[in-house]
């Protein structure tokens, strides 16, 4: 019987902790969906400070290297977020 209860002490900690990953994810899908958006939406005629311009670069690279389908739920999570502020 011990060993029963500890088996379900175990899945609810990982049941527990899948649901902070799944919320953490979400968080992680929203932030860099915007900063996709951000990105694809600064006008490169506008010059922009030194340093803002090596961070809009350095984001860029990071949104590249990013998995295409990871880049695609992100962009789709902000978009449904635009659709339901408009």
């Amino acid at each position: 019987m011990p060993h029963t209860i500890m088996k379900e002490e175990e899945v609810s900690m990982l049941r527990e902790e899948m649901e902070i990953l799944m919320n953490e994810r979400q968080r992680l899908l929203d932030t860099t969906g915007a900063a996709a958006v951000f990105v694809a939406n600064l006008d490169s005629t506008t010059l922009l400070p030194d340093s803002a311009c090596q961070a809009a670069k350095i984001l860029s690279s990071a949104l590249n290297n990013l998995p295409e389908e990871t880049l695609r739920d992100a962009l789709e999570k902000v978009k449904t977020e635009f659709m339901v502020r408009a």
